[in-house]
């Protein structure tokens, strides 16, 4: 296949003008151009690898049984960023209060996996499977998701991952393509043998997978294509989107690009590290009065830079359980049970904490140490996948999950 029309790069977009054979491998590219246009869905998901303590993250400040809990890392009610009286944000969060306030953000609070493991590995595994207490499974629950959408001539960016690797959540069947930096691939421009390569834009990338990129055969070569296409090293972010400095930061900034270069995104992951506080936790100040900053501020400039875009995109954050609702002895926290996640997006009915609050009193906390999960994380993403996406086979994506119909929704999505 062959079109008479050539591609160039305007705004940040692939535009076609004048009447020069193009590849066939780019008639993908100007398909996908021309299916990202605004109405195009996008769901975000971001990992918080460590388990992060919902319960300094999102305070529930009106319940005095948190504070005799934590006398050394609690944060103080005149500190917290109060959301509906009772619940509230950690004084670093301040990027997310606004969002609050305009109700483009939800939180669904006691939420997470109903295994009862406390090992990192295996927690993570379970929720990137979607399949909890299941070992066995080989595929993760988005490239399930991703399987059920017919999507067809779809783009090589169709699912992204910011990382060296594809994450567990995106392997399977349905073609990913991991990158730690979208900057830094090269091009080259000789053969095999050391011969100059032919004067084709196909031939001149044929050598040049760059080891920032991986992928699988063609799907990793068109997608080095698009990205020359775009040209990465041009980028600026819209005005007012404060990438903090940091991994997380860049990779968001990262997945706006890809975004806004129409290059077909249809879902994107990444991830956050640090969140395991076992030792000197911090309260308004210290380790998690950091790592939420860096948190927060990353994802409200996404955002921003995404602007009449961000009204089709949804993101969901997620960790793999939270901490002990009582303090150590070293002022930190212990792995724990349920967490807080976060829904940001256009469609999503915000301002509001969805889940049953299960309390801190010592009769109804897990395993008498922990906050109860009062909310399957499955039925979050379930959400988000049918209401936003248009998933319509949810025990595909998630088997086993009994919950997962629309009568027990939380309705966070308009």
């Amino acid at each position: 296949m062959s079109i008479t029309r050539r591609v160039f790069l305007k705004n940040g977009a692939i535009a076609i003008v004048g009447t020069s054979i193009v590849p066939a491998f780019l008639t993908r590219a100007i398909y996908a151009a021309e299916t990202a246009a605004p109405g195009k869905k996008r769901l975000i998901v971001l990992f918080q690898r460590g388990a992060a303590d919902g319960l300094n993250i999102v305070v529930p400040h009106g319940e005095q049984a948190y504070y005799a809990m934590r006398p050394n890392i609690a944060i103080p009610r005149q500190s917290v960023l109060d959301l509906d009286g009772f619940f509230g944000l950690h004084p670093s969060m301040s990027a997310f209060k606004p969002l609050w306030d305009q109700k483009h953000l939800a939180i669904v609070h006691a939420a997470g996996s109903p295994d009862n493991t406390r090992s990192h590995f295996d927690a993570q595994d379970y929720m990137e499977s979607g399949t909890p207490g299941v070992k066995s499974t080989e595929d993760g629950w988005l490239n399930r998701a991703l399987g059920g959408l017919k999507e067809p001539q779809a783009s090589p960016f169709r699912a992204v991952a910011m990382g060296g690797a594809v994450p567990r959540t995106l392997a399977g069947s349905v073609p990913a393509v991991a990158m730690s930096d979208i900057r830094s691939f090269a091009v080259g421009g000789r053969g095999p043998a050391g011969n100059a390569a032919s004067n084709t834009f196909e031939a001149m990338y044929e050598q040049s997978v760059d080891s920032v990129l991986h992928g699988t055969g063609n799907e990793t070569f068109e997608a080095v294509k698009m990205l020359k296409s775009a040209d990465p090293e041009k980028y600026t972010p819209a005005a007012g989107a404060d990438y903090p400095r940091g991994r997380f930061g860049d990779s968001l900034r990262q997945v706006a690009q890809l975004v806004k270069a129409n290059l077909g995104v249809e879902v994107a992951f990444a991830d956050i590290g640090g969140w395991d506080h076992h030792v000197n936790e911090g309260s308004v100040q210290g380790q998690i009065a950091n790592l939420t900053r860096e948190f927060s501020q990353s994802i409200a400039a996404f955002w921003t830079d995404l602007g009449d875009l961000a009204e089709d995109t949804v993101i969901v954050t997620m960790s793999e359980f939270g901490r002990t609702a009582r303090e150590n002895g070293n002022r930190g926290t212990d792995h724990g049970h349920a967490n807080v996640m976060f829904v940001l997006g256009g469609p999503v009915k915000g301002g509001k904490i969805y889940g049953r609050w299960p309390g801190l009193q010592a009769g109804q906390l897990y395993e008498g140490r922990d906050l109860a999960v009062t909310t399957d994380f499955r039925q979050v993403l379930s959400e988000s996948l049918t209401r936003h996406l248009g998933t319509d086979n949810l025990q595909k994506v998630f088997p086993g999950f009994e919950k997962s119909s629309p009568k027990d929704f939380l309705k966070f999505l308009g």
